[in-house]
């Protein structure tokens, strides 16, 4: 097996490879751990026909050695069609048990090989050229993959369904593709009721900020009714249900609960999941009831389903799952359909992300693909205006990140208003110059911010905040990016707020303050966060705005954001699903009392990192 550091699974979020980790073996009758090596880069330790010895994946190819790590070898590097001239190594390979095959997962597709025998150099199988011996298994993908009977059974799952499909069929000369009658397709259907809390509340006395249009209503009644709106106006104007909860919150500010349309939950745990997420957690503290990770592993959609069941806390959990890249090797409309497929059918996503797949051609693909099967699919130029420009033209939903430029001007502005296009600019990580996120943890305090603390593991903070890269103000870029985001908005244009994961919760009302730094007023800021958001993302009809009949997410605020937009950090209480909390603790004070999973890192001293 493989072991790794809780710590450096904070510290390595991305690429759970760290430096830290370390193959170990344990006796099948139980005993001690016992070190083989440090892994370096290995991943998928497993077996193969010598039981002495533990195989591996990493940079180097398909590698093994013995069980205390001396005789290292490598069998066999496997590649295929690479972006440029060079080929692309496998992203996971696997020795069958008689040492024969291996099966391989490249460019998201799994392949079964012939493992040369040669005493020499190292062989180079591609899977891209015909004289190789080769199989491709998928056209659509797998996420996982396995040798079972023994290894005369190819096994591999995407999304919720599990594949089986005998080796000796793979091997016939009439097998030709994945759609081989011998595959044998398992769809695990497992089915729980959402959450949905019960009980009657009613919030009374605050200015409720709805975003239907500008309109306010001052010293408002709002009745929710188990986990949705269900009459909202002037105290006393409504029907307040005999029974209900009346719970005061006047003085105080009501807005629709966040949106962050490009949010990363970087920091999550995969492979094992991990029901304390406190990624999760510290989003909904300050307010973000709805996000969607805008590229993560497939194991989101899971932590999804687990908030959705009411396992663990978080805020609504959408994803696009993994980006659709140039490894994709897109070459045509039907690899596009197999593709978008994928998410359509397996992980059950309305959203996806294009990220640089190829040319104009082959973004047109993925555009009709997605159309065909009713997806949203968001991309991002990577700085460049004449791609984001093609985007806005060809018919992507959504565009992330700034536009490399900026000014814009009339005919720029017009387009991305006009054509309909969710523009999430990301100001925490404008292009163009400083990314934003520098200059909130110099100007605002992070470090020693108690409700930070309590939410995010304290080796993140530290390394987040000390040491900074420091900048004159005019080498930041967002004030510029978000004088151009206004000029969209103006022209009737849509502009959404996301937060990029630069530290989790928090960063979602530092893109606020950003985007209100161009020019926006502080009601298009707000409406950005909310409204614009649930647009994006296809949700509008249950999210975004304090109506009747749409879901209760909402935030009790101290102060009025309308006056200043650091209001929006003055969260008091935080209503997600119809479940109120206390925005300092994420205390749960309805419909139940009860507190939060306890986070491991509460019993540190202040200041200090274990």
């Amino acid at each position: 097996g493989r072991r790794q550091a809780r710590v450096e699974r904070y510290e390595d979020p991305v690429d759970n490879r760290g430096a830290g980790d370390e193959l170990v073996w344990i006796p099948a009758q139980g005993g001690d751990r016992n070190l083989i090596v440090p892994a370096r880069g290995v991943i998928s330790p497993h077996f193969g026909d010598e039981q002495d010895r533990v195989y591996g994946y990493s940079d180097q190819g398909l590698i093994s050695m013995q069980l205390d790590g001396t005789d290292r070898r490598t069998h066999v590097k496997i590649v295929g069609q690479g972006w440029g001239p060079e080929p692309a190594p496998a992203q996971n390979a696997r020795i069958s048990p008689d040492g024969r095959h291996a099966l391989a997962l490249v460019n998201e597709q799994l392949y079964v090989v012939a493992v040369p025998r040669t005493d020499g150099a190292v062989p180079t199988v591609n899977v891209s050229v015909a004289s190789d011996p080769v199989r491709q298994l998928t056209e659509v993908g797998a996420d996982y993959f396995a040798w079972a009977d023994g290894g005369s059974t190819i096994t591999w799952g995407l999304g919720s369904s599990f594949f089986r499909l005998p080796l000796a069929d793979v091997m016939a000369d009439a097998f030709s593709d994945a759609a081989n009658t011998s595959v044998e397709e398992i769809e695990a259907v497992v089915e729980r009721p959402r959450h949905i809390p019960k009980g009657v509340i009613a919030l009374r006395g605050a200015r409720v900020i709805t975003m239907r249009g500008e309109e306010q209503i001052q010293d408002a009644d709002i009745v929710i009714t188990d986990n949705r709106i269900t009459a909202i106006g002037p105290r006393g104007s409504v029907t307040v249900p005999e029974g209900a909860r009346i719970f005061d919150v006047n003085g105080m500010t009501i807005m629709p609960g966040i949106v962050d349309v490009h949010a990363h939950w970087f920091e999550i745990r995969r492979g094992v999941l991990d029901l304390e997420n406190w990624n999760f957690l510290a989003n909904l503290a300050y307010g973000v009831t709805t996000g969607r990770d805008a590229v993560n592993s497939h194991d989101i959609f899971a932590y999804q389903d687990l908030v959705d069941v009411g396992e663990i806390i978080g805020p609504r959990a959408f994803s696009t799952g993994p980006e659709i890249g140039q490894n994709s090797n897109i070459e045509s409309a039907t690899d596009a359909s197999n593709v978008v497929a994928k998410f359509a059918k397996y992980y059950r996503t309305k959203t996806l992300k294009s990220y640089l797949v190829g040319n104009r051609t082959q973004r047109q693909w993925v555009v009709e693909a997605s159309k065909a099967y009713g997806m949203m699919p968001t991309t991002e130029g990577a700085s460049s205006l004449k791609l984001d420009l093609t985007h806005a033209i060809d018919g992507f939903s959504g565009n992330e990140h700034s536009f490399g430029t900026a000014p814009i001007y009339k005919d720029v502005v017009e387009l991305v208003a006009q054509v309909g296009m969710f523009y999430t600019p990301t100001f925490m990580q404008a292009y163009g110059g400083a990314r934003g996120e520098h200059d909130f943890y110099l100007s605002t305090e992070v470090h020693d911010d108690q409700k930070l603390r309590r939410f995010i593991p304290h080796n993140l903070i530290d390394s987040r905040t000390k040491r900074r890269s420091w900048y004159r103000k005019e080498e930041y870029v967002y004030p510029r990016a978000a004088a151009a985001a206004a000029k969209i908005v103006r022209a009737g244009g849509r502009v959404c707020v996301g937060s990029h994961g630069a530290m989790q919760g928090i960063s979602a009302h530092w893109d606020m303050w950003a985007m209100q730094s161009g020019g926006m007023t502080n009601y298009e800021v707000l409406r950005a966060a909310t409204l614009h958001g649930a647009e994006a993302i296809g949700y509008a009809q249950d999210l975004g705005s304090i109506e009747v009949g749409k879901l209760a997410d909402l935030i009790v605020l101290v102060e009025n954001p309308l006056e200043d937009i650091r209001n929006t950090n003055t969260i008091k209480y935080v209503m997600k699903n119809g479940e109120l909390f206390e925005g300092d603790t994420l205390n749960q004070i309805w419909p139940q009392q009860k507190t939060p999973p306890r986070l491991w890192w509460w019993d540190e001293q202040q200041g200090e990192s274990k």
